[in-house]
């Protein structure tokens, strides 16, 4: 499941110029293992493990990794198109 997982997070997201992080595209979400929603969050895609790096209070920078292997879901959401 990896790389159906690694997928939707590059399908989500876009690179990050000289790094080989991810930032979320605007106005798309993800959430994985149906948690906490990430909004605006810069997402690393490690050999063994996803870090999803978020602003938290007070311009703390809040890291959350997830174990590939323990993936369940991912959820991304954004705007529906108009038709």
């Amino acid at each position: 499941m990896k790389a159906t997982w690694e997928k939707v997070f590059e399908y989500s997201s876009k690179p990050v110029q000289g790094t080989l992080s991810r930032k979320l595209r605007k106005g798309v979400s993800v959430q994985v293992n149906e948690g906490k929603v990430y909004e605006k969050a810069v997402i690393f895609l490690g050999e063994e493990f996803v870090r999803i790096t978020e602003e938290g209070k007070d311009g703390q920078s809040c890291n959350t990794y997830y174990d590939w292997a323990k993936i369940d879901s991912v959820r991304t959401c954004s705007a529906k198109e108009k038709e």
